[in-house]
């Protein structure tokens, strides 16, 4: 893909000279209009005020992490289309994944070169946002994805590179030891040499840098120790393993080398029996940084497949749902139904089933996104009282067999009509439904289950039920797949209606009485105005 001159590119680090090194490198690829920031908090800003359509950030950085600015960029509604390429030596999976599980339109692993550097690009701007599903959701989670568009596998220019032996650059000003080293690693390795710094940094930065690099200190011009340095401040260049091959002993060279990010210190004269394994053993760790870059392509590819399967399900499923509730509405009009009140009420009852399933289908891509940090609520008035009816009408006959006594209380005048909460009617359907349901599961045969809506600023809903919550598990009530007790139970009903109540910027707490064996749990949620 060709970059487009008016493509403009926000590059975040906080080390001035890759900012520097990496504005360069996409000026070499076409882009003239290139934004610097120096850390998440800055980044953020200038996002907030003009218009960028790539981002580029490195992972660490003081004030906020590349991954912290990835989780305010998707959870901001103005920016989260936002294309984001993170720059990263991290080498953890758990990590990675949770990088990816916020949304990371693809991982450039260091070392890289420009070439590479471009096919990052390519694939950071051709794929939109995607989200890996909530872990235990029913299921589902992942929000609508397109499917990742077409490439060769990225893995690939990394597989060929890989094919050939690895390189090693060796840097001598002395002919003698070129030779002697050259001779030693030409049977297994790719063989470069330098007989000064300057040409060795031009290797190193090169588009095609070696994999490690033996380096004399003492040189004249540029010494090893600016080689080194120099080889830090660059992206092709910064993470290649040095081995430093020197006459000097002295404990202040060795730390101003390790300072300097060097593996290893071989002292002169060599010792081919010692070389020789300390070489073959980095050249392993090459190997494994190599493979970094083809096994997080590898987790990206799966995560995207993932969302485009349960993308796929879910419209498969819910386009028969709405079938069925069309279905339903049309018998419920049929004239020789709708005089029986009785079947009349059990359709609806149907209906309103059903469309709890849809719900539930759409809601599990807002529980990840509460999650993972990029929920954005669209908050607007509800009409809770008819929200909490159709609740207690729904579980009166699905628990018809325990005879319980479901009511709704309000304490409200008729007249007066019932206040309406502000948030989402979605999430306040789904969240007060788990709690009544699980309140209609713990009560014991025959007893009752009220549903208190307080009118109160801000509005407070109190589900109260016989029967309590075993003492093990009430201060962890509300955490993830606590359950006990309970057949077949998942342990998400009560986390995700804290998870909802919050993301509107309520509140939810249990109290349980042993004394009068009752178990109830208040909701607290904002209030509309007006």
């Amino acid at each position: 893909m060709q970059i487009s001159r008016q493509t403009v590119f926000l590059v975040v680090d906080d080390f001035e000279v890759m900012r520097k090194v990496t504005s360069t490198q996409l000026s070499a690829l076409g882009a003239e209009r290139i934004v610097t920031a120096n850390n998440g908090v800055e980044a953020l800003q200038i996002l907030r005020k003009q218009h960028i359509d790539v981002v580029l950030s490195d992972w660490y950085m003081p004030m906020m992490s590349g991954l912290e600015l990835l989780k305010a960029i998707r959870s901001d509604a103005k920016l989260y289309n936002l294309p984001f390429l993170m720059v990263t030596a991290e080498a953890e999976r758990e990590r990675v994944a949770e990088a990816i599980a916020c949304g990371v339109s693809d991982l450039l692993v260091k070392p890289y070169t420009t070439e590479r550097l471009r096919q990052r690009l390519d694939k950071a701007m051709s794929c939109r946002p995607r989200a890996m599903p909530a872990a235990g959701l029913n299921g589902s989670g992942a929000q609508p994805a397109a499917p990742a568009a077409s490439h060769a596998p990225s893995g690939k220019t990394l597989a060929a590179r890989t094919a050939r032996p690895p390189t090693i650059l060796i840097v001598d000003d002395t002919p003698d030891n070129l030779h002697l080293l050259s001779h030693l690693f030409k049977e297994e390795y790719q063989v470069r040499v330098a007989t000064n710094g300057e040409k060795a940094l031009a290797f190193c930065c090169s588009e095609d840098p070696p994999d490690l690099v033996l380096l004399d200190i003492m040189m004249p011009g540029m010494d090893g120790f600016e080689v080194a340095k120099r080889m830090r401040e660059h992206p092709s260049a910064e993470s290649i393993p040095v081995i430093f091959v020197t006459a000097m002993t002295g404990d202040d060279a060795r730390l101003k080398g390790l300072e300097l990010g060097a593996v290893d210190f071989v002292t002169k004269p060599i010792d081919p029996a010692v070389l020789k394994p300390r070489v073959r053993n980095f050249m392993r760790y090459v190997a494994l940084r190599k493979q970094l870059q083809a096994d997080f392509d590898s987790m990206l590819d799966t995560a995207r497949l993932h969302d485009d399967v349960d993308h796929i399900t879910r419209h498969d499923i819910k386009g028969p749902l709405a079938g069925v509730i069309g279905l339903i509405q049309t018998l419920a009009m049929d004239e020789s139904i709708s005089h029986s009140k009785q079947l009349t009420e059990q359709l609806h009852l149907i209906e309103e089933t059903t469309q709890q399933v849809l719900d539930m289908i759409n809601l599990s891509s807002q529980l990840f996104k509460i999650e993972s940090g990029s929920f954005v609520l669209d908050a607007k008035p509800v009409n809770i009282g008819d929200l909490l009816q159709r609740i207690v009408d729904i579980s009166r006959a699905s628990f018809a067999g325990k005879n319980l006594n479901v009511l709704m209380k309000t304490g409200i005048p008729t007249s007066d009509g019932l206040p309406q909460a502000f948030g989402d009617a979605m999430l306040c359907y789904s969240l007060l439904q788990n709690l009544v349901k699980n309140a209609c599961e713990a009560a014991p045969e025959g007893s009752q289950v009220s549903i208190t809506l307080h009118d109160q600023d801000p509005l407070q809903i109190v589900i109260a039920n016989k029967g309590v919550v075993p003492e093990g598990i009430r201060e962890r009530f509300f955490e993830k797949f606590v359950t006990e007790g309970k057949p077949g139970g998942s342990g998400l009903g009560t986390y995700s209606a804290k998870l909802l109540t919050e993301a509107q910027g309520g509140q939810i707490a249990l109290d349980v009485s042993d004394e009068s064996a009752t178990t109830t749990i208040t909701v607290v949620l904002p209030r509309a105005q007006g």
